[in-house]
């Protein structure tokens, strides 16, 4: 928890820093973003052909720092999760886990040519909502698991490809969890998480600039 709250104000501090030393630029953008994720947990027991298909929308700033490198800070709502078959000691049956996020990733962009750039850096999510529906099997998942039971943290990296068109931006980028979703537990002196996976999530997106 202490090096989630490092990356969070690292987040905050990169983005007040670009700001200020663009202060006396007109050349910074401010925009709404959104699009489609397909996501999943990785994990030995997640389903690859099950991906959950979400949303996600939100705000940027494009703050540049040369002519072909930018800073870009965001702030969205995003749908994560997976379908889930789990049979072990814990738990028997299938699980659908949805959880929405308040994300604040700071992106590096780089443009290659003009109009095409190449986009990674760090992103913080906070859980806002996680619901939990039983697919199959014997295990009530729905009853047993919900908001409580997740961490409501979610850190990691991100990267992707963009391209822009004067006020309008298209793009793809993948996002991978470094933090658990689920929450450490106990069951007769053994401990264990879950669900055990990470995030793993595909994004396309649109963008739009105000200036």
């Amino acid at each position: 928890m202490k090096n989630l709250k490092i990356i969070l104000a690292s987040l905050v501090l990169t983005f007040m820093g670009y700001t200020n030393a663009n202060a006396q630029s007109n050349v910074t953008k401010f925009g709404v973003k959104g699009g489609v994720n397909f996501s999943n947990l990785y994990t030995d027991n997640a389903d690859d052909e099950n991906v959950l298909t979400g949303f996600n929308v939100g705000l940027y700033a494009k703050v540049p720092v040369t002519n072909s490198i930018s800073i870009q800070p965001e702030i969205y709502y995003t749908g994560k999760g997976a379908e889930v078959v789990y049979n072990n000691a814990f738990a028997s049956g299938t699980a659908k886990f949805k959880l929405n996020y308040i994300e604040v990733p700071v992106m590096l962009v780089a443009n290659v040519t003009k109009i095409f750039n190449v986009q990674v850096g760090p992103y913080a999510g906070y859980l806002i909502s996680g619901k939990t529906t039983n697919e199959s099997g014997t295990y009530n998942f729905q009853d047993n698991i919900n908001t409580d039971d997740f961490n409501k943290i979610d850190a990691g990296v991100a990267a992707g490809l963009g391209i822009d068109l004067e006020t309008v931006s298209f793009g793809v980028r993948y996002n991978y969890g470094l933090t658990k979703v689920g929450k450490e537990r106990n069951y007769s002196g053994t401990n264990y998480t879950f669900p055990d996976g990470k995030n793993s999530v595909l994004s396309f997106y649109g963008a739009f600039s105000f200036n």
